[in-house]
């Protein structure tokens, strides 16, 4: 199945899973404010497969190539097919969308308003994209050869949904591609999350060094997750992303993970307060 399945159409009729498994969460239900463990998975750029106590997994912003191939090649290989019992999407843009490559009997795009399912609370808070790169590559400049206007009030693929998952006892928020200037609302709803999953590459593609520290200093998240970088043998250099590392170092005592897994509960977050927290290369590089 390549990436040109998108334009063809829903693929999922093809899956040979069911939805018994969602159906069991439905019916046993749960509470996500229950401490447990939560296990978080990098599947490189800005995807992740979080896994609740019970089991229930959420599969955040599976990646493609750009079909058109105006922006080139970003990744060497697809996307895993892969199993999620909920996969989402935080906006219409091809570095964030592939949910066609995921196996999930649901599937939740741009989400805004909320969603209980077992002991998973999701949340979509509706904002806007980046629209303004400030960077070492202007980006947004492009969108002018296809008519395209740059501006807070933009066409639906500029569109983002932030989504926070509650589960475990803890709170994660997956920031996608947003602007730092996100509304007041958004920027509430979201103070003192525990782990916060942000966009922060040398290159400044979404975010600069000073909206990071702007938006920490707001949020105060207990740890925070670079994403949407330079991952070396998922992400090709002609992306022009950078490596989170200019920013990892400077912060105190980050810790490093040695693979793609992070297991994590609220008595472990207790002691950390905005605390590094990369995945460095390591990605989960098949189901």
């Amino acid at each position: 199945m390549g990436t040109d399945s998108l334009l063809k159409g829903s693929v999922a009729w093809n899956f040979s899973e069911n939805n018994n498994r969602v159906v069991g969460f439905q019916t046993k239900g749960g509470d996500p404010k229950v401490a447990g463990n939560v296990t978080i998975e990098y599947f490189a750029h800005s995807a992740f497969r979080i896994t609740s106590p019970s089991g229930l997994s959420m599969l955040i912003d599976p990646w493609r190539n750009d079909s058109a191939g105006a922006w080139g090649l970003w990744f060497p290989e697809e996307f895993p097919e892969v199993y999620a019992d909920i996969v989402l999407s935080t906006h219409a843009h091809f570095d964030h969308d592939a949910v066609h490559r995921v196996h999930a009997p649901v599937t939740l795009e741009r989400p805004v308003g909320a969603f209980l399912l077992g002991d998973v609370k999701i949340e979509g808070f509706g904002d806007k994209h980046m629209y303004k790169a400030k960077g070492s590559y202007l980006w947004t400049d492009a969108f002018a050869d296809f008519g395209i206007p740059m501006q807070p009030d933009n066409p639906m693929h500029l569109d983002n949904s932030i989504i926070q998952i509650s589960t475990g006892g803890l709170r994660i928020a997956h920031w996608g591609d947003n602007r730092p200037d996100a509304a007041e609302f958004v920027l509430k709803a979201l103070e003192d999350v525990d782990i916060l999953l942000l966009p922060i590459d040398g290159s400044e593609h979404i975010l600069t060094k000073d909206d990071v520290t702007a938006l920490l200093a707001r949020i105060k998240p207990k740890a925070v997750v670079p994403m949407h970088y330079l991952t070396k043998g998922a992400v090709a250099v002609l992306s022009t992303l950078q490596t989170p590392d200019y920013w990892i170092n400077a912060m105190p005592k980050p810790l490093r993970l040695t693979e793609a897994k992070w297991t994590i509960n609220p008595s472990l977050l207790e002691p950390l307060r905005q605390q590094a927290v990369s995945f460095d290369h390591h990605y989960v590089k098949e189901g």
